[in-house]
């Protein structure tokens, strides 16, 4: 016998100047279900959820929550109605503690009579369920994006939510977080919680999903059993087309030297040494804490290093800064481009040309169309979908902000490009599209480091894998070695 309806949202509509962002929409929900949302970057998926979390008012439609019309003109009603988000974007207070962030907006008064001892024990029971080994008293700016992420599902598991939304709840979760969070996911469903789950990890949806809902273009195309489908016919779906040679690599590296890392040490990494040859993507694999992000923000200048040296085309380079490492011929794409990648509330063409400002501003002014031309060209090229260059980046979807983001330090002609965790975040068809790109770029005689947490893309797009464990290299493997057992082996010290 099927659960009951938790959630219906039918005919939903939603517009912004210029885009009609959902379009008839629908999505039901069981209770003790997952029901788990597909579709490209774009699709209305997020879009979607904030109507349902009271971020954005519905031009049309109407929401019925266990079998009544529900009104959502806001957050706080949102909330009434038992309905928890989980955000891709973190949205923590990074100078206060865990149990201060957790307990935020839930604050216990004199009335309740409760002690912040036992606000803080209550707390650590948590992190420690979660085996999280962290202290409930830690600030949150002292932790890594993982456990940030995984404070913010605590801190919705913590409510009396019965319609819990997880938006790319894993994308920086270690295996043995993620199979945490999955056993809290069962027990949460076990109560008759409804979980909408967005993911871009396909390989989840067997694991945890019951249903999948499927976007494309604003509207909504088709829901599966998830027994009862495939990832192929989800992937059409998604696409409206089938995606053939997703992993598009041509190897054509050369034994030419550009990029030599010495015995690079500093708190978080030890004794750090690897070459990268020209035209190669030299992959950088292990667990989250395993030193990879730390080690390319130590080789572009934003922490600082003890020791070791860098050397590129046979130079020795002090790299004290991200200017110097942009002189080196650097370039970096961060895990975090929210934080570190993006101005949101700028425009494509502003995102797109900040690093390149002397190509066009001069003694004698500003050559607005050769701006025009830079952030035009890249636009095109990476096939961010927006109205113009005009649009600001903060409205676009995940991967066209990754694709602005990459435009940015492509404008700058780098030798040697960092991407860390590029497609984090991203549909199939943008990392499709991302690894195209990508491709290319190495054909051109660029240089890429890839720093992933997906082990497939690793292995699919990468000329040889460098594994890291707490701090160190504990591996380096041709592309015919690397398979994801021989890999995680030497993650985990096996």
């Amino acid at each position: 016998m099927a659960e009951p309806i938790l959630l219906e949202m039918n005919g939903i509509e939603k517009n912004f100047p210029g885009v009609r962002a959902l379009d008839n929409v629908h999505l039901d929900l069981r209770a003790g279900e997952v029901h788990a949302l597909l579709g490209e970057n774009g699709a209305g998926k997020s879009t979607l959820i904030k109507v349902l979390g009271g971020i954005y008012k519905k031009d049309g439609g109407e929401i019925i929550i266990n079998g009544e019309k529900a009104t959502i003109n806001d957050v706080k009603d949102a909330e009434k109605y038992g309905i928890s988000i989980i955000h891709q974007e973190i949205v923590l207070v990074p100078e206060m503690t865990i149990t201060d962030n957790i307990y935020l907006g839930k604050e216990l008064g004199p009335a309740v009579r409760i002690s912040r001892a036992e606000m803080q024990k209550t707390t650590q029971e948590l992190l420690d369920s979660f085996e999280m080994g962290l202290s409930a008293t830690d600030k949150i700016s002292s932790l890594n994006i993982a456990q940030q992420q995984m404070i913010e599902i605590i801190r919705a598991t913590f409510s009396d939510a019965k319609i819990i939304v997880m938006d790319e709840p894993t994308s920086s979760l270690s295996d043995k977080e993620v199979d945490a969070l999955f056993e809290t996911v069962r027990k949460l469903t076990a109560q008759g919680i409804g979980i909408i789950y967005i993911s871009h990890r396909m390989s989840e949806l067997d694991v945890i999903a019951d249903r999948v809902s499927v976007y494309r273009d604003g509207k909504y195309v088709a829901t599966r059993v998830v027994k009862e489908t495939s990832i192929d016919e989800l992937v059409a779906l998604m696409v409206g087309r089938q995606v053939d040679n997703y992993y598009t690599r041509d190897y054509n590296a050369c034994d030419e030297v550009i990029l030599e890392v010495k015995n690079l040490t500093n708190k978080k990494v030890k004794n750090v040494s690897f070459q990268l040859r020209k035209g190669e993507i030299l992959g950088f694999a292990g667990l989250v804490g395993a030193g990879r992000t730390e080690t390319m923000r130590a080789i572009f200048g934003m922490d600082a290093k003890e020791s070791g040296e860098i050397w590129v085309e046979g130079k020795k380079v002090e790299i004290k800064s991200s200017k110097d490492a942009m002189a080196a011929g650097f370039g970096l794409v961060p895990e975090s481009r929210r934080e570190e990648g993006i101005f949101p509330s700028m425009s494509i063409k502003f995102n797109e040309t900040i690093k390149v400002l002397e190509k066009f501003i001069t003694i004698r002014g500003v050559n607005r169309r050769k701006e025009d031309e830079i952030a035009d060209r890249y636009m095109k090229d990476l096939s961010v979908r927006a109205p113009g260059t005009h649009a600001l980046v903060g409205n676009l979807s995940g991967g066209n902000q990754q694709k602005v983001v990459l435009a940015s330090w492509l404008a700058t002609n780098p030798k040697i490009l960092i991407l860390d965790e590029p497609t984090r975040g991203i549909d199939v068809g943008a990392k499709a599209e991302i690894y195209a790109i990508m491709n290319e770029l190495v054909n051109n005689g660029v240089s890429i480091i890839m720093v992933s947490s997906e082990l497939p893309e690793v292995i699919g797009m990468c000329d040889r894998v460098v594994v890291m464990r707490s701090g160190e290299i504990s591996a380096v493997l041709d592309r015919t070695e690397a398979d994801q057992v021989t890999i995680m082996k030497n993650a985990v010290n096996i």
